[in-house]
């Protein structure tokens, strides 16, 4: 057992309440169960709790052993002075103030329902896919589709955590921003982090000046990633090879090793080298990227947005050097959902929490809604479980709960946990 379950029976007032003593029989009357503490200190704050005749504001701390204080060395931290209750599942040993007086303890071993802690044990200690498994038809739909949009909203609060450091570090520069990030999302999983070198060795400023030039950009960005190093044949390497000397020399550029790319078990479509021409060319072809980004309606507008027809030399090359069968190199619509999913959706709700516009998380929502749902491992095992995802917005919170609640063994944090342990 885990002092979750404590928690979880105290907030939500899931054990016999009546007739509340100490452990040494002094009457307790709850006023106020406190708020649940998300840093350290005591586990409640801000309480409210009647002993006897006294009325006491303060903390209520909890253990599953009253010894446990001890052990984790509350005795020592002036910050737990102010606890006013030891809410304990068994009192092993009386637990005293600085002062020496001794702290007033409830002990709720017999007060919390058996089926309580038998449910919240099988949960725990299952083997299935998600812990709730054999029990999950017995939640409303209702329930869970509103679980699963809030944790939706905490997907993407989440996932604008990285996208929030590098508007402060570009001292809130939103274009500049986008171009961190959407880079990122160019490499996919693969090839995310040699990407995100690239663009970090590569200034937006000088990208800028040299947007409107495919060639200088498409030099700039293939001689930072370190491909333009060695010998070539082929005339339009040879272009790109001299530009990047040039520009590299101007802007005293240094590359990224070309050690970092991966192109090993990747279809030729996915190759970095493909990424990076349809990259240069997204920058080339649109001005004011961000806002562009900005006045999205729908996810027609986004696809229409990122129709790249790469120049007749990448349509015969996967790499530089080495001719290939023609072939046009568009981005696939999967892949620009997923630039959706992964930069533009978090990017947007983003803009709307820091200019307090509503309008804009709305409208990542809408976007995630208008996107057909992911195709991967984790969303077939949902789907061999009777819920089937109709659109990305369903697909992103049931991932979302795969990994930050089922896996981690969240259920007491989970609202269909919560449905589940609320009927009994």
């Amino acid at each position: 057992m885990k002092e979750e379950l404590l928690h979880y029976v105290w907030r939500m007032q899931r054990f016999d309440c009546h007739h509340l003593c100490t452990t040494d029989g002094q009457k307790i009357n709850i006023i106020r169960f406190g708020e649940l503490n998300q840093h350290a200190g005591p586990d409640f704050t801000d309480a409210r709790i009647q002993i006897e005749d006294t009325f006491w504001a303060g903390n209520v701390e909890m253990h599953l052993k009253a010894s446990d204080w001890l052990t984790h060395g509350h005795q020592q931290d002036p910050s737990y002075n102010n606890v006013i209750l030891h809410v304990v599942m068994e009192e092993d040993c009386p637990i005293h103030y600085a002062s020496g007086e001794r702290i007033p303890c409830l002990e709720l071993k017999k007060r919390i329902p058996n089926r309580v802690a038998k449910i919240y044990q099988r949960l725990q200690h299952n083997e299935h896919w998600i812990p709730c498994q054999q029990l999950l038809y017995k939640v409303p739909n209702i329930t869970r589709q509103l679980w699963l949009d809030r944790l939706l909203v905490e997907r993407l609060e989440r996932r604008t955590t990285q996208i929030k450091e590098q508007l402060e570090a570009k001292r809130h520069d939103w274009e500049a921003s986008l171009y961190h990030c959407l880079a990122r999302s160019f490499g996919m999983k693969v090839n995310a982090d040699p990407f995100e070198q690239l663009v970090a060795a590569t200034p937006f400023s000088v990208v800028i000046k040299h947007k409107h030039n495919l060639l200088q950009l498409e030099a700039l960005f293939f001689g930072q990633a370190g491909l333009l190093e060695g010998t070539f044949e082929e005339n339009y390497p040879l272009q790109l090879q001299r530009e990047y000397r040039f520009l590299a020399h101007k802007y005293n550029l240094r590359p990224i090793s070309a050690t970092h790319w991966k192109f090993l078990r990747m279809r030729p479509a996915n190759f970095p080298t493909v990424r990076i021409a349809q990259f240069a060319l997204l920058l080339h072809q649109t001005e004011h990227l961000f806002s562009k980004v900005l006045s999205i309606r729908h996810i027609k507008e986004v696809e229409h947005m990122f129709e790249l027809q790469l120049s007749n030399y990448w349509q015969t090359h996967y790499l530089l050097n080495k001719p290939s069968v023609k072939k046009k190199k568009a981005l696939g619509r999967t892949t620009i959902h997923l630039l959706v999913m992964n930069t533009l959706a978090p990017l947007l709700f983003l803009y709307g929490k820091e200019k307090d516009y509503q309008a804009f998380c709305d409208k990542a929502l809408q976007l995630l809604a208008e996107i057909p749902p992911e195709s991967n491992h984790i969303i077939a095992a949902w789907e061999n479980l009777g819920i089937k995802p109709e659109s990305a917005h369903e697909s992103q919170a049931l991932l979302e709960l795969k990994h930050e609640y089922c896996d981690q063994r969240r259920c007491l944090e989970c609202g269909i946990g919560h449905a589940m342990l609320n009927t009994i």
